[in-house]
């Protein structure tokens, strides 16, 4: 049985629907991240959650039991924010305990908890070191801690590493993931970061204006986008309205081949830029830019029929801005959307 179950919950203001009618199941020991572009709904969605903003319409259950009438301290959830939301005036010890205060138990067993879940977040000896003293990665563990401290039957992150620069937030991700499969901890995050998301989740729900657009595995939701608008979400541009029959489709750069199985008719095919190939025959373009990216050369090409192509080369060889070139397209790296 799933532990969260959204039945049709939506959140209006106004006129405006927020949140629209989602349906969305959080299993015990699930890691799901709900990505989407600000005003897509994914923040107001955790607030409802956490009982911090009624529902215009719909249920929000935890363990099967309705939590309209249940106030935000017995729900029996952990919030932690992308600011972190630490007290100044406490050490780390204090910030930490002050969450199995809200828990209740008694003075006695703080410290040896309080080190415990320091240990666990990477921050052994902290208690008494001042807020002020950590850096953005050292605040940020503190803050998961003290989410942690009352044993959250569910846990909810909202950008959780959104303040940190990129490398850290690399390596948190890595750690958080293997700290909630260590723990068996439920999650519930949201975040902008597709990058984050897909390390982090076992499941993706990507929002759009308040709804569902597409959920799914990371690995299901970058191989297929459900359509357009999550295909150039997750930063694929080579997007055009295609004819597919008999193993090709009929787009703007031409005929192109398309995978076995692809569905016919009118539609949309996506094409990777690892799909766009550098060959002695097709189709002609010139480079417009280039950007080295570590471990290849995203190219953007400016082709003689259709839109500007994005493409991938390897480090050696890569063509110089204004070069004219040509690309041939691997069918293994096309996707035919779904009809909308």
């Amino acid at each position: 049985m799933a532990l969260l179950h959204l039945d049709g919950v939506s959140v209006r203001f106004g006129e405006r629907a927020v949140v629209d009618r989602v349906d969305l199941e959080v299993a015990e020991h699930e890691t799901v991240c709900v990505l989407g572009p600000s005003g897509s709904g994914k923040s107001t969605l955790l607030r409802v959650v956490a009982g911090l903003q009624p529902v215009s319409a719909g249920r929000v259950l935890l363990g099967g039991a309705d939590q309209a009438d249940v106030p935000v301290h017995r729900r029996g959830v952990g919030l932690m924010f992308q600011d972190h939301q630490l007290f100044p005036h406490r050490d780390v010890g204090g910030n930490v305990a002050f969450g199995l205060r809200m828990r209740g138990p008694s003075r006695g067993v703080y410290g040896p908890r309080v080190a415990e879940l320091l240990e666990l977040v990477g921050l052994p000896g902290a208690q008494g070191r001042a807020v002020a003293s950590l850096s953005g990665g050292e605040q940020q563990r503190v803050a998961l801690a003290r989410a942690l401290a009352p044993s959250p039957r569910l846990l909810m992150l909202d950008e959780p590493l959104g303040q940190l620069d990129r490398g850290l937030r690399e390596r948190l991700v890595v750690e958080l993931r293997g700290l909630f499969s260590r723990l068996g901890t439920t999650v519930l995050a949201v975040t902008h970061d597709q990058g984050e998301a897909f390390a982090l989740a076992d499941r993706v729900v990507v929002m759009r204006d308040g709804r569902i657009a597409q959920a799914g595995t990371p690995l299901e939701v970058w191989q297929r986008p459900a359509s357009e608008f999550v295909a150039r979400f997750l930063g694929f541009e080579n997007v055009v309205p295609a004819t597919v029959s008999a193993g090709a489709a009929a787009t703007p750069w031409g005929r192109v081949a398309v995978p076995a199985g692809s569905p016919q008719g009118e539609r949309q095919v996506m094409i990777r830029p690892a799909g766009v190939l550098l060959a002695q025959d097709g189709l002609a373009g010139i480079v417009e830019s280039r950007t080295f990216r570590g471990t290849h050369v995203a190219l953007r090409l400016r082709p003689e029929a259709g839109p500007v192509l994005e493409a991938e080369c390897g480090l050696a060889g890569a063509p110089a801005v204004g070069d004219r070139v040509k690309v041939a397209f691997a069918a293994s790296e096309v996707v035919v959307l779904p009809a909308p």
